[in-house]
């Protein structure tokens, strides 16, 4: 009897370990799976966050580059402003010039209380000219100009000094002569006038502006050495003028 329950005692026993091996192997595969499983799960989130941080870096990027653009528009809207005011500023100041100067203009016909001359030689009838006739040619190109008609503005111009050779208004028909024939994007023809303007009248108020649109008719013609050398003679003869002040941005960029 004694043998036969220390034989049930020792299966039992066999037994019991025999479970108890098999569930620890069982408990070590499912360890091994759940690691390889976590792995992959934190390499999948590493892979994750480096993506974001590249995408991170590439949207400073960007950002830096708009900064960087964003800067220099407002610096060319800074000089385009500064343009704008400044021709504003000097059409103002012809207009008004041109009003003072057209106040001033009388007919120069003699009065009947005029004293007596010496007899002189009487001029050529083709070579008198009429103030009065002056003055409205001039004025009707100038009104051409104003409404944006730069053809006519052109033509109208142009005919003046020609027809006009000794008129004070000489250096300013030339210069908006010039500015209409830009406008038309005629750069050959409006850089010949505000050639003339800038050596023939060079003490003339217009001759700093008029070198400024002999410069931009150059950069419009691809001949950037040139425009340099307009812009550098303006600078050196006329420092203190707004067109000056034009000029030095312009050589800045």
């Amino acid at each position: 009897m004694s043998r036969l329950l220390s034989r049930l005692l020792t299966g039992l026993l066999a037994g019991a370990f025999a479970v108890q091996a098999h569930a620890g192997l069982f408990d070590d595969e499912e360890a091994r799976l759940r690691i390889s499983q976590m792995r992959n799960e934190f390499a999948a989130r590493l892979d994750k966050l480096e993506a974001s941080a590249r995408a991170q870096l590439d949207l400073a990027d960007q950002i830096e580059q708009l900064k960087a653009e964003i800067a220099r528009l407002r610096g060319e809207n800074e000089v385009l402003s500064n343009d704008l005011a400044n021709a504003n500023k000097r059409q103002k100041d012809f207009y008004v010039d041109l009003d003072n100067r057209l106040r001033k203009v009388e007919p120069q016909a003699a009065t009947a209380d005029a004293p007596a001359a010496a007899p002189v030689p009487a001029a050529p009838a083709a070579a008198a000219v009429d103030p009065a006739n002056e003055n409205r040619d001039y004025e009707a190109a100038l009104t051409l100009l104003r409404a944006g008609k730069f053809k006519e503005a052109a033509g109208g111009f142009i005919a003046f000094a020609k027809n006009y050779p000794n008129s004070s208004f000489q250096p300013n028909a030339h210069f908006w002569a010039a500015s209409s024939l830009y406008q038309l994007k005629d750069n050959t023809g409006a850089a010949e006038h505000y050639a003339k303007v800038a050596n023939q009248w060079p003490d003339d108020s217009r001759a700093p502006d008029a070198l400024l649109g002999l410069s931009s008719t150059q950069l419009a013609r691809g001949d950037n050495a040139a425009a340099t050398k307009t812009l550098e003679r303006l600078v050196a003869k006329y420092p203190s003028s707004s067109a000056a002040t034009i000029a030095r941005q312009r050589l800045k960029k």
